[in-house]
């Protein structure tokens, strides 16, 4: 079983910023890529980004691309979401998860976390 774990959630107001961090423990045998994803009030869980093991492949939505960034520290087993010039858009449960190799695809995900909330206020 791996488990993983996420913090720095929370409020902020729009144009602000916040780093997500996702920490993974347990059997995490082998590489690995991980992804966030995010679920906004009242809609369907969509694609955030993803990183691949070596952290030399990653993937953004077009939604977050230019103001987000995915990195990883592998020594600690922990993947990274730093989100800057946050809007109302942003806001949502963010849930990071594991898999063998990088993916856009939620259904190709074989863990993930309890998920934590952001909110942007305007």
């Amino acid at each position: 079983q791996v488990q993983l774990v996420e913090s720095g959630g929370g409020s902020v107001q729009a144009g602000g910023s916040l780093r997500l961090s996702c920490a993974a423990s347990g059997r995490t045998v082998g590489t690995y890529a991980m992804g966030w994803f995010r679920q906004p009030p009242g809609k369907e869980r969509e694609f955030v980004g993803a990183i691949s093991w070596s952290g030399a492949t990653t993937y953004y939505a077009d939604s977050v691309k230019g103001r987000f960034t995915i990195s990883r520290d592998n020594a600690k087993n922990t993947v990274y979401l730093q989100m800057n010039s946050l809007t109302s858009e942003d806001t949502a449960v963010y849930r990071c998860g594991i898999t063998r190799y990088i993916s856009r695809d939620a259904g190709r995900y074989d863990y993930w976390g309890q998920g934590i909330q952001v909110t942007v206020s305007s």
